[in-house]
């Protein structure tokens, strides 16, 4: 499914990210050095027929079961991505600790894809491309490798709008 398909899904998602969507000041998609991997603002009907033409192949969602609810994108992502290459990592922005069983399998799912197909290149997006995705980025980053100062360092050295929290580290 395109979104240009106009099902039900793509029209409610137009609708809804423009009452209810990222700060349009925000890059809407940052591609985090040379790492194949994007952190992103939640996609909105202006700019989700545009991620695959910016080379993203796999997404991670990391916004809140009821959020993607509201505004269909997690529907509308696995209908252009299959379901095979959109992870949910369902979370709240609420700036404490998160549990790991919410990020944990997007940050694996991130890195295996990464590391098994030359060719991916992963978004990782919330709804303002902040915290919870920088969550998940910085894990997958660290699961490929990289030290806790050079996945921070990268992330923060690409998206001005990062905030690697201390309770994320």
């Amino acid at each position: 499914m395109r979104p240009a398909d106009g099902g039900w899904r793509a029209r409610f998602h137009r609708y809804s990210t423009r009452l209810y969507g990222p700060d349009p000041a925000a890059a809407w998609l940052t591609w985090i050095g040379n790492e194949r991997i994007a952190v992103g603002v939640m996609p909105t009907g202006a700019t989700i027929g545009r991620l695959a033409a910016e080379g993203v192949t796999h997404v991670v969602n990391c916004r809140a079961t009821w959020e993607t609810f509201v505004s269909q994108e997690l529907a509308i992502e696995r209908g252009i991505f299959g379901r095979a290459r959109v992870v949910h990592a369902p979370m709240l922005d609420t700036g404490w600790r998160q549990h790991p069983r919410r990020w944990s399998a997007g940050a694996r799912f991130a890195a295996r894809t990464l590391d098994e197909d030359p060719t991916a290149r992963v978004l990782v997006h919330c709804k303002a491309g902040v915290h919870r995705s920088v969550l998940v980025a910085y894990a997958a980053l660290r699961l490929r490798g990289r030290s806790a100062d050079e996945a921070s360092r990268l992330i923060h050295g690409h998206r001005a709008e990062a905030e690697l929290l201390p309770a994320y580290r």
